[in-house]
């Protein structure tokens, strides 16, 4: 997959091929439409909040395509359109 990644604060956003995750139990993994960098993303890119665990891939406002599903989810669930708000529940 490519992403675009924050290695160190305050530095430009680098773009990296990473090998594609695979989703664990109880999860699915997204093919990403769109993703938004939101204020908070841009206030860790900017140094603003402390400490943040780099690297770090910013967004997490994100719309996509379900292409692969852990165990114990429904496979039907492939080729669904989601999305993915910044506060979410189990």
């Amino acid at each position: 997959m490519k992403a675009m990644v924050l290695e160190k604060v305050g530095a430009p956003l680098k773009l990296v091929d990473r090998p594609d995750p695979m989703p664990g139990t109880g999860e699915i993994r997204l093919k990403v439409e769109a993703c938004a960098v939101c204020r908070t993303d841009l206030h860790v890119i900017d140094g603003d909040l402390r400490h943040p665990n780099l690297p770090l891939i910013p967004g997490h406002e994100i719309v996509g395509i379900v292409d692969s599903v852990g165990k114990g989810v429904a496979r039907s669930r492939v080729g669904r359109r989601v999305g993915v708000p910044w506060l979410g529940r189990d």
